[in-house]
């Protein structure tokens, strides 16, 4: 009895053993299968499924020339040498061969970066060529290896710099339209993922398989023309180096689209070299960037806005004594001795304070520049106009300026009398020169754009449609202020235009405010004119400058202004009259 019950015991004891250790294995299958299933997975797919990324290739940017697009901005492959110091065997070789192939590109301590065995990834050159790279190859250099990058490259130069902007070592597009439009330019990346077998062989069969091609980014084509900003440039710098300037900006617009054909700054620089330039502010375009107060420029616009309304016209008179009052401000003209019973294009001609102070009174009730008056500048200046607004060009960097209104405080009569004749605002050159385009093509305000269009995957320029515009003044009042500045610019500077043509424009000399204080030795000169035939092709807006120099609109711009003018005529083919 005793046997048969150990017996037992121990068939149960076993049994239960058994039971023990399979309910273990169960548990853990459990743990394994069900609550660390996705811990698997994901282990398995990291050891099966490949991944690579498959970078798309930044978009290129072209000029025009003459109607067809040519490279401003390209695409160069290049190589950064990289070594690692744990696997590399022939130190003293290798540092021979990188400073003899790579030149200047290489680093300075090769032996120093070769020495730090404790790191798998020392930089020995970087940017060199696929030339470089070979010769490199072919020394079979043990814990040698190169990665390869996109950098740009600029036919031109330094062509339309600013314009461009550039390309950070970190592939992102800095300033200019390389900034503003980064996103086009920059594409997307592309995926391609396959389940592999032991051997990294692809399996053609799997969920998991992604083939995701790369979109490149935009080959966008720029309204700037090759030929007008060369030649824009050159004007400008022999513009400055003829008044003393240090600082000039330039911009020709198309009226009849508001296509920029050119836009420079000086002084500039070599996107190429961009990490060499000292002075960071040489990267913003002062076109769109820098707001200033533009001066007599904005006397067409007060004139325009008088026309429009019906309260003056180019032979309507006033009595110029030089001065006028407006509360308890007087204002008086530049130029002085015009007095007498004149008419408004006298006004213009001689760019008189006092004919455009009369135009905002006119707004009113004739004898104050009342909320009313002010009211209607405001709508023309700010709602017509654009002033003080961003006009949306594709150029990173655009200012608004400000126009103030009349529900501020600071918007009252004395602030309308001076914005009458250019003072009292900050504006950029771009929304002056897009204002004064609508002025002389029949009252159509165009939005400024750089973009033409795009080159297409089959290499086929596409057009962007022109937006439609909109129309801040009646054709009858742009007709009569092209003539009026028409007028104004054969008076006295007929004589440097080429005979047969249809030019016009309007000198400005701004003071410049340095902490609230205007300056008593520093002015700004700008020039803002049109030219052509029956129809104006071109509106040309030049702006010199410089720390403690007095420049003037008719001595220092205008000869820039004459310069580009008297070359786009011949540029565009216009035929004379005659």
């Amino acid at each position: 009895m005793d046997l048969k019950l150990q017996k037992g015991s121990r068939s149960t004891i076993l049994a239960a053993i058994v039971l023990g250790i399979m309910a273990i294995f169960v548990v853990r299958l459990f743990y394994l299968q069900i609550i660390q299933h996705g811990y698997y997975v994901d282990m398995a797919k990291n050891e099966q499924v490949k991944r690579l990324t498959i970078p798309a290739k930044r978009g290129l940017i072209y000029a025009l020339d003459g109607s067809g697009p040519v490279p401003l901005v390209m695409n160069q492959t290049v190589y950064t040498v990289f070594a690692d110091p744990q696997t590399t065997k022939d130190d003293g070789k290798i540092v021979d061969v990188i400073q003899r192939v790579a030149g200047g590109n290489a680093r300075s301590d090769l032996a120093g970066l070769l020495a730090k065995k404790d790191s798998r990834y020392q930089i020995l050159a970087t940017r060199i060529s696929r030339v470089q790279a070979d010769k490199i190859k072919t020394e079979s250099l043990n814990g040698v290896g190169f990665q390869e990058e996109s950098v740009r490259v600029y036919p031109e130069g330094s062509l339309a710099a600013q314009t461009l902007g550039f390309v950070d070592f970190s592939g992102t597009g800095r300033y200019g339209v390389e900034s503003q439009l980064n996103d086009r330019l920059t594409g997307v990346d592309g995926l391609l993922q396959s389940v592999t077998d032991v051997s990294d062989v692809p399996l053609t069969i799997g969920n998991n398989n992604i083939d995701k091609p790369a979109i490149n980014g935009d080959n966008v084509v720029l309204t700037i023309d090759r030929n007008v900003q060369s030649h824009v440039e050159q004007a400008l710098a022999d513009g400055l180096k003829r008044t003393g300037a240090t600082r000039g900006s330039a911009i020709v617009i198309d009226p009849l689209t508001g296509h920029v054909m050119a836009m420079a700054n000086l002084p500039t620089y070599d996107p190429a070299k961009f990490n060499e330039v000292q002075d960071a502010a040489v990267f913003n375009n002062g076109v769109v960037s820098a707001p200033y107060e533009p001066g007599s420029d904005v006397k067409t616009l007060t004139m325009a806005t008088g026309i429009d309304r019906g309260v003056v016209s180019a032979n309507d008179t006033y009595v110029n004594t030089d001065h006028i009052q407006v509360d308890d401000r007087i204002i008086s003209n530049a130029t002085l001795g015009q007095t007498g019973t004149i008419t408004f294009q006298h006004a213009l001609n001689w760019s008189l304070n006092t004919g455009f102070v009369t135009v905002a009174e006119l707004l009113g009730d004739g004898r104050s520049i009342n909320r009313s008056a002010r009211d209607i500048m405001y709508d023309y200046f700010y709602n017509r106009f654009h002033l003080g607004q961003p006009t949306g060009i594709e150029v990173a960097g655009e200012a608004t300026g400000t126009v103030i209104s009349p529900d501020q405080t600071e918007g009252n009569a004395v602030r309308y009398s001076n914005m009458s004749f250019g003072q009292g605002l900050d504006v950029t050159m771009v929304q002056v020169a897009a204002a004064f385009g609508s002025l002389v093509n029949g009252g159509n305000y165009y939005k400024p754009t750089v973009v033409a269009g795009i080159v297409d995957k089959n290499g086929t320029f596409a057009p962007a449609p022109v937006a439609a515009p909109s129309n801040p003044v009646s054709k009858s009042t742009a007709d009569q202020l092209r003539e009026m500045t028409h007028v104004a610019r054969s008076t006295f500077f007929s004589n440097v235009d080429k005979p047969g043509y249809y030019i016009g424009g309007k000198t400005g000399t701004s003071q410049v405010s340095k902490n609230g204080v205007y300056s008593d030795d520093e002015t700004v000169g700008t020039y803002l004119g049109y030219g052509g035939g029956d129809v104006s092709r071109y509106v040309i807006m030049v702006q010199v400058s410089g720390d403690h120099k007095a420049l003037q609109g008719a001595r220092d711009a205008l000869p820039i202004f004459t310069d580009i003018s008297n070359w786009m005529l011949d540029y565009l083919k216009i035929q004379p009259k005659g």
